[in-house]
């Protein structure tokens, strides 16, 4: 083996001579170990079952000797075939290999098996050379800090190259690669057929992580790990409520799942963090807890967050809070507050809790109350919300979870006889459909049609106009504008407003009481 190693280290230049003093090298080599690369190619050209317990997480990329990388990629494509991967299989593949000739070419396989006799345990070589690669990454990663510390533009902030470096870190932390750069489709292929099967294999038929919403459910298949997901909406709609109940119908599933001692892997719940800009956490914590209350309570009464707010309680009703209040202490929902929070310091909090905690839905109330990066937000707000929408877009690929974002629409809604919002009807950037893998609208016909309350003189207006109310009561609307996976259309949901809870439309006996 010593021979073989000394063969590959000549090619790179490397002095072999043992009673020469290490002081006269020129450079410090990045840390590497060809004897164990070549005693792990051995083992596995020798026993092919040696690569399934690298394969997991060893790469050909982290083979130190780009021709080993190679050789470890061509043994993996053969045995995705069901094909032995020996010495003899692989010589045509490398017979002209530029990189084998100083070391005797297509023979240097059969050195390689050779050499495989000293391996013991090809997991403890394979996870060797893994930390090695990824110490070579964390080199890479901190020269590259260094050079833009010290090369850094005069409009670009020390902030933004923390945030960048941040990114980096945690790419090699989540990957054990700080650019994964392009795959085979072969990779890419096993990931979708995956996902179909996992979709098979569920009782919802979901691809992605449950809204809760059985009507939404299947015209979405649920919120999908990558997408960008925008829910908009006028004032009033409900937006707000209806990402909380997604949020938490999520998160509760992922809980049930851990109780249940289920595969979290296959979830279709999540862990997820509601950046919640607009109101605070405690707030929005109690109109979930109002809302689970109301399960526990069997008075007449709903029990109101602002009721809460003020103590004008029961027993009965604070006794419901209380089992609530236990029933949800181990919910595996964040809630950042933050005001005026940038996209950079939200894409940074967020690694951060899909390191600590496998993040897995992230939901954002709303994008227009992000900030952009300092130079952008000099520009123009359109240009602003263009940066805003592409980071969030850009933290759903990174992190490989949903993000869901609330977006405000503009005024000329009002305007129009038909109320239902449209695509054009997004404020301020039409990056904002550009990046959405999904645009929802969410619509409440009876917001619009309480306004319009004839007087009561007009016997005949005011009746119609009831009638009108008691059809449209409780009802709402989310209409799918834009699916890149999917069909647009409308999923038709019942809103109880007194605890700000959307639910799925059943029939008339089972819908809430109207008054």
């Amino acid at each position: 083996m010593e021979a073989v190693s000394s063969d590959v280290a000549n090619d790179r230049g490397v002095d072999t001579d043992t009673n020469r003093d290490e002081s006269t090298l020129s450079y410090r080599q990045p840390p590497h170990n060809l004897e164990a690369e070549q005693a792990l190619l051995g083992a596995i050209l020798v026993n092919n079952e040696a690569a399934q317990k690298v394969q997991g997480f060893l790469l050909p990329e982290h083979f130190y000797e780009p021709v080993h990388g190679r050789i470890y990629e061509a043994v993996l494509r053969l045995s995705d075939k069901n094909q032995i991967a020996d010495p003899v299989k692989l010589k045509p593949f490398f017979e002209h290999d530029e990189a084998l000739k100083d070391v005797g070419g297509a023979q240097y396989l059969v050195r390689l098996a050779a050499s495989a006799a000293t391996i013991i345990n090809a997991e403890d070589y394979g996870r060797n050379l893994y930390d090695l690669a990824l110490r070579r990454d964390l080199i890479g990663i901190g020269e590259m800090m260094v050079i833009d510390a010290y090369d850094a533009p005069v409009d670009e902030e020390a902030s933004e190259q923390i945030a960048e470096a941040e990114k980096k870190l945690f790419d090699l932390a989540e990957m054990g690669q700080a650019d994964s750069g392009a795959q085979t489709f072969s990779k890419a292929l096993r990931t979708a057929v995956e996902n179909i099967e996992n979709a098979y294999r569920d009782p919802d038929s979901l691809s992605g992580i449950t809204t809760g919403l059985k009507s939404l459910n299947e015209m979405m298949g649920g919120l999908h790990a990558s997408d960008l997901t925008i829910l908009a909406g006028r004032p009033a709609m409900g937006k707000t409520a209806l990402a909380t109940n997604i949020a938490f119908n999520a998160a509760k599933r992922y809980a049930d799942d851990r109780e249940d001692g289920h595969d979290l892997e296959r979830s279709k719940g999540a862990v997820c963090c509601f950046f919640s800009l607009e109101m605070s956490a405690d707030q929005l914590a109690a109109r979930i807890l109002s809302d689970r209350a109301n399960l526990h309570y069997n008075g007449h009464d709903n029990i109101q967050s602002h009721d809460m707010r003020q103590g004008k309680l029961t027993d009965e009703q604070f006794e419901a809070i209380a089992r609530a209040a236990m029933e949800l202490e181990d919910l595996p929902l964040f809630i950042d507050d933050t005001p005026a929070l940038s996209i950079a310091s939200l894409r940074t909090r967020a690694r951060r809790l899909k390191r600590q905690h496998n993040l897995g839905l992230v939901v954002v109330d709303y994008l227009q109350l992000l900030r952009g990066s300092g130079k952008s937000s000099h520009e123009n707000r359109v240009q602003e919300v263009s940066e805003i929408t592409r980071g969030l877009k850009g933290l759903a690929k990174e992190l490989h979870v949903p993000v869901l974002a609330l977006s405000q629409l503009s005024r000329q809604v009002e305007q129009r006889e038909n109320k239902r919002p449209m695509l054009s009807d997004l404020r301020e950037s039409g990056s904002i459909e550009q990046d959405a893998d999904m645009v929802m609208f969410v619509f409440r016909e009876e917001y619009y049609k309480e306004k319009e309350q004839p007087s009561e003189s007009e016997v005949e207006k005011h009746a119609a106009w009831q009638a009108d109310m008691e059809a449209l009561y409780g009802k709402a609307e989310v209409i799918i504008g834009k699916q890149r996976h999917g069909p647009v259309g409308t999923a038709q949901l019942a809103f109880k407003k007194e605890v700000t809870r959307f639910m799925d439309l059943t029939d008339a006996e089972h819908l809430p009481d109207q008054y």
